[in-house]
């Protein structure tokens, strides 16, 4: 059985769901999952990122935050 087909099974599990406490285990354990995917950046990945955005507004390729929230329709 593929990822993909195990996904979808366990949404359909979910979505059938009843008991509270049993939602409220499995969300539990997908912050955890999440927080602990989270990795804080290093003082030279924050420089970067830093200069790398600096570079990018002077070019003018930014987007505004109205731009976003148009294209963001759409997703």
């Amino acid at each position: 059985m593929n990822l993909q087909v195990r996904k979808l099974n366990a949404i359909e599990y979910i979505i059938g769901l009843k008991d509270e406490n049993v939602f409220s285990k499995i969300e539990s354990a997908i912050m955890e999952s999440q927080q602990a995917e989270l990795k804080p950046f290093t003082q030279k990945q924050m420089i970067d990122r830093a200069k790398q955005a600096n570079m990018e507004y002077l070019a003018g390729t930014c987007k505004t935050q109205e731009q976003l929230e148009k294209e963001s329709e759409n997703w």
